[in-house]
C-alpha cells in the first residue's frame, strides 16, 4: 500500500479601496538678495522662510471671509544679527523672542523706513514683487534675514509691532556683513504648493 501525501497551503488577500482625492494648499516663500557694494554685486542667494501662523491664518480670512477688503502693506523689513536666537512658526510683529528687526535700534542702520512691497498679478499659484525692495545701509553692521508685515495697524516705522508678520526668512549662505552705503535688493514670492 502507497499513501500519497501532497501538502499545499494557500492563502489570498485583497485589498479594495475607494479612491481618495486629496488636495491641499501650503504657504511657502522665497526671497531673492543681492549685496552691491560700490555698485558691483559681490553676493547671491535665494532663501526659505518660515510663513506664520498668524500670516496664514490673516490670507485665509483675507481670501475667504474679506469683503471689500484692502491689505495694508505688506512692508519688508530686515533681521538684525544681534541677539539672534531663532524665526519661530509662532512668531508674532508684537512678540517674536528669537529676532530683532535691523535698521533702528539695532544694527545695521538703513534709510528708513521699512520698503513697500508692490506686487505682479498671481500666476501659477504664486505671487511675486514686481520689483527687488532696495535698502541702502547707513550704518555697518550684520544681517542674518528679511520679513514681511501686513494688515491692520502694519506700518513702514522701523521697530514697529503693528500689524501681523507673515513670514520671516534667513540668508541661505549665512550672515551678511554690511558696510555704510552698501546695498541690499531683495525680491519675494510666496507659493500655494
Amino acid at each position: 500500500m502507497r499513501d500519497n501525501l501532497s501538502p499545499a497551503d494557500t492563502m489570498a488577500a485583497r485589498l479594495i479601496m475607494a479612491g481618495i482625492m486629496d488636495e491641499g494648499a501650503c504657504a511657502e516663500g522665497m526671497f531673492r538678495m543681492e549685496h552691491l557694494r560700490d555698485g558691483v554685486v559681490i553676493r547671491r542667494e535665494y532663501f526659505l522662510n518660515t510663513v506664520t501662523l498668524a500670516g496664514k491664518n490673516a490670507l485665509l480670512d483675507a481670501a475667504l471671509s474679506g469683503t471689500g477688503y484692502t491689505v495694508t502693506g505688506p512692508f519688508m523689513g530686515l533681521i538684525s544679527s544681534a541677539s539672534f536666537s531663532a524665526i519661530a512658526a509662532s512668531d508674532t510683529m508684537a512678540s517674536h523672542p528669537g529676532w530683532l528687526e535691523a535698521g533702528g535700534a539695532n544694527a545695521p542702520t538703513y534709510a528708513a523706513p521699512r520698503k513697500t512691497c508692490a506686487w505682479s498679478a498671481a500666476a501659477a499659484g504664486s505671487k511675486a514683487l514686481s520689483a527687488a525692495l532696495s535698502f541702502t545701509f547707513t550704518g555697518s553692521g550684520t544681517v542674518k534675514g528679511a520679513f514681511l508685515v501686513f494688515g491692520a495697524g502694519a506700518v513702514a516705522t522701523i521697530d514697529s509691532t503693528a500689524g501681523t508678520l507673515f513670514s520671516a526668512g534667513l540668508f541661505s549662505g549665512g550672515d551678511r556683513a554690511v558696510a555704510n552705503t552698501d546695498q541690499l535688493n531683495i525680491s519675494y514670492t510666496v507659493m500655494l504648493a
